[in-house]
């Protein structure tokens, strides 16, 4: 028996592992670790860097479906005016889904801390390897 839980915990241990050390998945949580920062000193641009610069970029919205790059910028732009506005993003993710050796479902939990008033909710992102860089592609934020 203690030989089983001794095989048990090394295979979990080396799956767990593995995840861990997912290249993939590491690149991606410095890509959302960007946003983080990009947002938190007010740089909205910078931020969107991390989206697909395509008219193809779909996000998801409480108003419904916006296309492309710069409609999406001006969309954040517009909601949230100012560092004020923006205040201070955090994030907890929750599910990393390898879908192909160049696409990823994530999905978590987005928080912003205002003078103005918080604000939090759910999103999920599709990301895309694009020459060589993760992009997101899709995101449903709520």
């Amino acid at each position: 028996m203690r030989k089983f839980l001794l095989s048990a915990a090394f295979f979990f241990s080396v799956i767990l592992s593995a995840s861990a050390q997912d290249p993939a998945e590491t690149r991606i949580r410095q890509l959302m670790q960007t946003q983080l920062e990009c947002w938190n000193r007010g740089d909205i641009e910078g931020f969107m860097g991390t989206y697909w610069k395509s008219d193809s970029l779909l996000f998801i919205g409480k108003k419904g479906l916006t296309y492309g790059w710069q409609a999406t910028l001006e969309n954040y732009k517009k909601a949230y005016p100012g560092k004020e506005g923006m205040g201070q993003l955090a994030f907890d993710l929750l599910e990393f889904k390898k879908l192909a050796g160049d696409a990823y479902f994530v999905v978590g939990k987005w928080k912003l801390t205002r003078t103005i008033g918080n604000l939090d909710g759910h999103f999920s992102i599709l990301l895309r390897r694009i020459n060589g860089e993760w992009k997101i592609v899709a995101d449903h934020s709520s």
